[in-house]
């Protein structure tokens, strides 16, 4: 899987990318058979309001077949952030799965 990180507000250093990369490999093992078309990652570093410090904003859109499967999540570690969208991501992945096997059954009846 063709993994594209951008940053915004903030420095993409080599050991965020690499954290990063590291966490959407452990969602590909999900993906089983599923083919990706495309995976775009983004972390971004939010302006918070009043005594609100450091927002972190980690968001992934993956393409896959007929549709694409996006999660966001805000957290004041950037970390927190990225482990939270691969834990929420593992779940939308199960779900279409899911719902894919459950088509399939529903056009063979």
């Amino acid at each position: 899987m063709q993994i594209r990180i951008k940053s915004t507000r903030l420095e993409l250093t080599a050991a965020i990318r690499d954290y990063f990369q590291e966490k959407m490999d452990m969602v590909e093992k999900y993906l089983g058979g599923i083919k990706v078309l495309n995976c775009d990652c983004e972390i971004e570093k939010a302006v918070g309001g009043q005594n609100k410090g450091e927002i972190f904003r980690a968001e992934v859109n993956l393409r896959v077949p007929r549709k694409i499967l996006r999660v966001e999540k805000t957290e004041a570690d950037m970390y927190k952030a990225i482990d939270k969208v691969k834990d929420h991501l593992e779940l939308i992945i199960k779900k279409y799965k899911e719902k894919m096997v459950d088509q399939r059954k529903k056009k063979k009846n």
